[in-house]
């Protein structure tokens, strides 16, 4: 599964940018009482943008922002893109 995220609007240290474990991906499933110990492992990275940016990232990364403590605006289109059907009852929505 991937993520394609593009960035309507910058994203600089104050529009809440997103937040990654680099690496978590490869770790499969974390279960929430792991997740401390999964970042304090692979470290964080502060992703910045700019308008038009484009990222591909792998969907199950872990990823976090903050509340955004400027005044601009943090609009994203994202798309998540997976081969495989989702496990019942699950399903996809929108397009």
């Amino acid at each position: 599964m991937v993520t394609i995220r593009i960035h309507l609007d910058p994203v600089p240290k104050d529009n809440a940018p997103l937040l990654i474990a680099p690496g978590s991906h490869r770790l499969g499933r974390v279960s929430e009482p792991e997740i401390h110990a999964a970042v304090q492992r692979c470290g964080t990275a502060t992703c910045l943008a700019e308008r038009a940016d484009v990222w591909v990232y792998a969907t199950s990364i872990l990823h976090a922002s903050a509340a955004s403590s400027g005044h601009g605006h943090r609009r994203v289109l994202q798309i998540d893109y997976s081969a495989e059907k989702l496990p019942v009852p699950l399903e996809w929505l929108g397009i």
